[in-house]
């Protein structure tokens, strides 16, 4: 079925229609391109949504909870949410808004080239026609005349009143009329002919293609709507995986909220590290002594000085001395948030976190150094190999800068891993089953014991936290000036005097400060090395970087160290007879799996 043969006679609703046609086309790239619009918002608000709620510096210690990492994994989905609906945004805009663009304009040039085609073969019939029209008229006059003349010839013939030349006037002019109605017919009979022809070419053959381009421009526009439409579609569902798997993530992270792992993370976050105070002794005012008064004082003193949560408090805190006297006094030792340098005004346990924050910071920046100098010296050998790239002597300058803060460094790294070890032997000293026998059974009456003593002056002395410290750090400083730590397994670690973190055990990933431990402190330790869970290498890793050991596709590891922020989990595993292997690998290259 086509348009010429069975609407010969509709060019004027064929043109209106495929007008109509050509607009909706363009009504429908509108619509894609209001829809673009849209996502381009949609997209644009989530992200400024999810900039909104991204962790504020102050707020990313709460992100050690499950809770607030699992939010944070939903933020990070929502942001790749956002980015597919730009992809279908760019997607319409490229393949569908464009292309309809591209297809209306072909078709309104198609259709106006159709459309004037048609109009002129309808011009060149119609005035054909037009010339049939006059033709026949003028046939129809000249037939007339020529029959009046025949009748006026006729009459002056039969009238004898007439001279002979009148009848061969009348004779003549019937002759002329005659032959003009002969020339008139002949010329009717022309014309006739002519739009007959002209009119069945017109009709069977111009405007039948007419009407077929017209109605290929409109099948054109009609497919071309359809697989804009299927591709508006299609650009939708080939993000719909990413989206399913954006939402697959957004339940996973849900999953991953454990709120017995949080409420542990607040244990380890605000706990101190002190023991509850011991029962208040009876005071025998009908036995007062020397020893007594003095003992009463100090524990008076004492629970003065503990806050109503049954830990020190600051003002107490801050009056104690540092160990070994190298951190002087408050004037110079204090850091840029207020607190001493090695963080002695803060309870054990909060002082620990900061010192391997503060390793950790340290290290970091050590690495970035080491890095700035090796370049140097890199830069300075290419200099002397080829002294057009430059002077080597332009680097020394900035080699013995760089030498000079790596030094500076590596020096603050020393000194905080001798407060480190100090805080962990303190810590290790006042947890031992020993000393809480001696405190269940009320025998902590020395000054060194107490906690608290007060001189004749009215000044504080030292407590026992700064006793156990600088016995402890006597030992540290030993071993710094040996050399490395040493690790389980014999092997020198530079991360071993990291010690441990908030997040994993005391005492586990290294080996005590004191070889010579008692049976008691010996079981004590061991059960600080329990593993904080296991883990699973997702990709092989070749160890680069100092304190890192390599692992392969698929190993099973040991966790005892969870990952501090800086991308890094503490991990071992069995080396046969030779004991455990300890070391950093990447968090990004391992699945752990923790022990509820």
């Amino acid at each position: 079925m086509s348009w010429g043969t069975e609407l010969w006679d509709q060019y004027d609703n064929l043109a209106l229609h495929t007008q109509k046609g050509i607009d909706f086309l363009d009504k429908y790239g509108n619509f894609v391109r209001d829809r673009c619009a849209i996502e381009l918002e949609y997209a644009s608000k989530l992200r400024r949504l999810v900039k909104n709620y991204q962790p504020k510096k102050k707020e990313e210690e709460d992100y050690e909870y499950t809770s607030w990492q699992a939010f944070r994994n939903v933020l990070k989905e929502i942001g790749d949410l956002a980015g597919q609906r730009e992809i279908v945004a760019e997607t319409l805009q490229a393949k569908v808004i464009h292309g309809i663009s591209l297809l209306s304009k072909n078709l309104r040039d198609d259709r106006k080239k159709s459309l004037t085609e048609g109009a002129q073969l309808t011009h060149t019939l119609t005035n054909q026609i037009a010339a049939l029209e006059r033709a026949k008229r003028n046939y129809d006059k000249s037939y007339r005349d020529a029959e009046k003349s025949i009748e006026n010839y006729q009459k002056a013939d039969a009238d004898l009143n007439l001279s002979r030349a009148d009848v061969e006037k009348h004779k003549h002019n019937m002759t002329m009329k005659c032959q003009q109605s002969d020339d008139s017919k002949n010329e009717y009979a022309n014309q006739l002919q002519k739009s007959n022809k002209l009119q069945q070419t017109h009709y069977e053959t111009s405007l039948p293609e007419v009407f077929n381009r017209l109605q290929e421009i409109d099948e054109k526009r009609t497919k071309g709507l359809k697989e804009f439409i299927k591709s508006a579609a299609d650009a939708e569902s080939s993000v719909a995986p990413i989206i399913a798997r954006c939402l697959e993530g957004i339940v996973k992270a849900s999953e991953s909220i454990d709120e017995k792992e949080d409420s542990l993370k607040v244990i380890e976050r605000y706990k101190s590290g002190f023991t509850p105070p011991t029962d208040i002794p009876f005071e025998d005012l009908s036995k007062v002594d020397a020893e007594s008064s003095n003992y009463s004082s100090q524990n008076n003193l004492g629970i003065n000085n503990m806050t109503q949560k049954g830990t020190m408090g600051a003002t107490k805190l801050k009056k104690r001395v540092g160990i070994f006297g190298i951190f002087g006094s408050n004037k110079n030792t204090l850091s840029t948030d207020g607190m001493k340098e090695d963080f002695s005004d803060l309870p054990p346990n909060q002082r620990r976190k900061k010192l391997m924050a503060k390793i950790q910071e340290i290290q970091q920046k050590i690495t970035q150094e080491t890095a700035a100098y090796d370049g140097l010296v890199k830069m300075k050998g290419v200099y002397e190999a080829n002294t057009m790239l430059g002077d080597p002597t332009t680097v020394d300058a900035q080699l013995n800068e760089s030498g000079s803060r790596l030094e500076k460094l590596k020096s603050e790294l020393k000194k905080f891993k001798m407060y480190l070890d100090a805080a962990n032997n303190a810590q290790m000293m006042q947890h031992s089953p020993q000393q809480h026998r001696n405190m269940y059974n009320g025998q902590r009456s020395s000054r060194h014991s107490n906690g608290s003593g007060e001189n004749e002056d009215g000044e504080d002395n030292p407590d026992d936290a700064g006793s156990l410290s600088r016995s402890a750090s006597e030992g540290s400083v030993a071993q710094a000036q040996n050399g490395l730590n040493i690790n389980n397994n014999g092997s020198a670690s530079p991360e071993s005097g990291l010690g441990t973190s908030h997040t994993s055990l005391p005492g586990s990933g290294q080996g005590s400060a004191n070889d010579n431990t008692h049976p008691e402190d010996m079981y004590y330790e061991a059960e600080l090395l329990q593993p904080l869970g296991t883990c699973k290498a997702l990709y092989p890793f070749d160890a680069t970087s100092e304190g890192s050991i390599p692992m392969a596709e698929g190993e099973e590891l040991q966790v005892i160290e969870l990952d501090q922020g800086d991308g890094w989990t503490r991990v071992r595993r069995m080396c046969g007879a030779s004991g455990w292997e300890e070391g950093f690998v990447p968090t990004s290259y391992i699945e752990s799996t923790l022990y509820a």
